[in-house]
C-alpha cells in the first residue's frame, strides 16, 4: 500500500478499535506506535526511535517524554502522547517543558486521534502555545496526506516543515476569523462592504441592514460556487437539472442557528456504521467515493456524495437499530440490527448496490 492507503487504512482501525482501548498504554501500542511506523521510522530501532526519551528539567530529573524519533543521530520530533478519551487541551504545558529542554525542532501532542503539531516560530528554543497544524486520522483528507508526507523518513527535511508550518498556522487562524465572521459578522467586517456601497453617515439602521446582507451574500457566493463545481463533474444533463434543484432548496440562506445545527450530531456508533460499510465495499468501489451524510431522520450512506446515490441508511438511535436497503429501482427495504456486525449480512446487497450506479451510467453513455 502506498502511503495515502496505509494512514486511510489505521484511521479505520482507529475507528473500529477505539472503544476497547481502555489504557493509555493501549493507546500507545494501538494507535500511536502504527503511527510512527507509519512515517517510515522502524519503532524497534532505538537509533530512529527512542520510548521514554529522558527530558530532566532542572533538578527534576526522571522526567520523560513517551517517544523520541531520531533523524541523523539528532533527536527531530517528540511526542506525548495520551488516553484516547482525553482531551488535548490540558496537557500542552507538559509537552511545552520537554520541548524546552530537549533538541528537537518538533512536537506532537496526541491521544491517538488528534495530532497537533507545534514548534518555536513565536520565540526560538520556545515551543508556541498553539500547534500550528493538526489532524483528526479518522477524518483524514487528501490535504493533511499531503502535509503529513513531510514528516515521513524518506522526505523530512526540517527547512521544508519549517517554511510551510508558518503559512498552516496563518491559514488555520484567518479560516478561523472567516467562520467567525461568516456566523456573527462584526461592526467593522460589515463596515468595510457598507462603506463601497453608500454614502453618508454610517448610522445604526444601516449597519443591521448591512449585517443581514453581507451574511446572506457570503452564504449565497459559497452555495453558487458548490452547484458551479458540483455541475461541472456530473456528466448527464438530468444530473445537472437535479443538482441546481437540491442546491437551490438545500442551501437557501438562512440565519445561522447554533441550536438548530446542534440537533444533528453524528455518533461514534454512526462513525463506526460508515467504516464498516466503507470497508465492505472497498474491494469494489473507490473508499474515496464514498461518503456520509448525517440528518436528523437518518444517517446516510452515499455513493459519490450523491443523494441520487443512496447506498443504504442507517437509524441507530433508540433501542431498536435499523438498516435500510435499496435495490436497483431504488426500492428501499428496512431491516432490524442487533449490532453492528449483523451489518456485514447485507454485504452483497450494499456491493450490487453501490455498483449499480455505475452500471446505469454506463448505460446512459
Amino acid at each position: 500500500m502506498d502511503f495515502q492507503d496505509v494512514i486511510k487504512a489505521l484511521g479505520e482501525k482507529v475507528s473500529r478499535l477505539q472503544e476497547s482501548i481502555q489504557t493509555e498504554e493501549a493507546t500507545k501500542m494501538a494507535f500511536v506506535m502504527p503511527f510512527i511506523s507509519a512515517l517510515g521510522y522502524d519503532i524497534f530501532n532505538p537509533m530512529e526511535v527512542v520510548p521514554e526519551y529522558i527530558a530532566d528539567i532542572g533538578i527534576k530529573k526522571g522526567e520523560k517524554v513517551d517517544y523520541c524519533i531520531f533523524k541523523d543521530g539528532a533527536p527531530t520530533i517528540i511526542i506525548e502522547c495520551k488516553h484516547w478519551k482525553e482531551k488535548l487541551d490540558v496537557h500542552n504545558s507538559q509537552l511545552h517543558r520537554y520541548f524546552h529542554v530537549t533538541a528537537a525542532r518538533f512536537g506532537i501532542l496526541t491521544n491517538g486521534i488528534v495530532y497537533r503539531f507545534y514548534t518555536d516560530l513565536v520565540e526560538p528554543n520556545k515551543m508556541d502555545d498553539k500547534p500550528f497544524w493538526e489532524f483528526n486520522i479518522t477524518e483524514v483528507s487528501e490535504q493533511a496526506i499531503f502535509e503529513l508526507k513531510k514528516y515521513h523518513k524518506a522526505q523530512f527535511s526540517v527547512e521544508n516543515i519549517l517554511s510551510s508550518a508558518t503559512e498552516l498556522k496563518y491559514a488555520k487562524e484567518i479560516k478561523r476569523i472567516m467562520l467567525e465572521e461568516m456566523a456573527n459578522p462584526t461592526d467593522v467586517f460589515v463596515k468595510h462592504f457598507a462603506r463601497q456601497i453608500v454614502s453618508g453617515a454610517m448610522t445604526a439602521k444601516v449597519l443591521e441592514q448591512f449585517t443581514g446582507l453581507v451574511k446572506k451574500s457570503i452564504h449565497g457566493l459559497i452555495s453558487e460556487m458548490i452547484s458551479d463545481r458540483l455541475k461541472s463533474a456530473l456528466a448527464s444533463e438530468e444530473d445537472r437539472n437535479f443538482v441546481q434543484s437540491r442546491v437551490e432548496e438545500e442551501t437557501t440562506v438562512q440565519p445561522v442557528n447554533a441550536e438548530a445545527a446542534s440537533k444533528v450530531t453524528t455518533t461514534e456508533m454512526e462513525k463506526e456504521a460508515f467504516y464498516i460499510i466503507r470497508s465492505i465495499l472497498r474491494g469494489k468501489v473507490d473508499a474515496n467515493r464514498i461518503h456520509h451524510r448525517d440528518t436528523q431522520s437518518y444517517f446516510g450512506i452515499l455513493l459519490d456524495d450523491n443523494n441520487r446515490k443512496p447506498i443504504c441508511r442507517l437509524n441507530l438511535e433508540g433501542a431498536k437499530k435499523t438498516i435500510s436497503l435499496f435495490d436497483e429501482a431504488k426500492k428501499e427495504s428496512k431491516h432490524e440490527l442487533q449490532g453492528l456486525d449483523d451489518i456485514y449480512a447485507h454485504a452483497e446487497q450494499l456491493i450490487n448496490t453501490a455498483l449499480s450506479y455505475d452500471l446505469k451510467t454506463v448505460s446512459l453513455n
